[in-house]
Formats: C-alpha cells, structure tokens, sequence
C-alpha cells in the first residue's frame, strides 16, 4: 500500500491516515537533527508497509532541510539497519541503541 504522508507540524509527527485510522511517527527537532522518537501503527493497518513509508518521509524530511537523523525509536532504528540504500541518503547519529 503507498499511502500519503502528511508532516502535521503542529504535532511534530508523520501521518498516514487510512480506513479511519491513524499510523504516525513522532519526532522531534533539535540543533539539526531529526530525531524519531516513536512509530505506531494500529493493528487493523498492519502489514501494509506504513511504518516503513513513515521512515522513507523522515528521511526525506531529513534530507531536504539539511538535518542528522537519530533514529530513538526501535522500530525505525531496525528498519534503516535493513534499508542501507535509504538510510545512505542523509546523514544518521547511530548513538548507542537502547539497553546497552
């Protein structure tokens, strides 16, 4: 499924919105850096690729301003680990994953 992003500033969170419900990434902007605090996706959305498609528009959000993602959330932490391609176009502070 590729649905539409919305940046719903005001929340400082991506949206999708499909079959009255809402699957959003958190963030939040710091001196440069886009950092992705939280990734949920209702189960009646699930395994259609939307917390992917959420990823891909941080990225691109990243990108466009010139900002450092920092991947907080775990799930999109892992899905820019088995993107490489995608997680290559913007500049990515690891730190050091959680329970470490």
């Amino acid at each position: 499924m590729n649905a539409a992003v919305t940046d719903n500033r005001d929340e400082s969170r991506l949206e999708i919105r499909a079959d009255g419900e809402l699957a959003e990434l958190v963030y939040r902007t710091r001196a440069g850096r886009l950092v992705l605090v939280h990734t949920e996706v209702p189960d009646a959305l699930g395994g259609r690729g939307l917390g992917g498609q959420l990823v891909l528009a941080a990225i691109d959000k990243a990108a466009q301003s010139g900002m450092t993602v920092v991947p907080l959330c775990p799930f999109a932490r892992s899905w820019l680990e088995r993107h490489p391609a995608e997680a290559a176009k913007v500049s990515i502070d690891w730190g050091t994953p959680a329970g470490t």
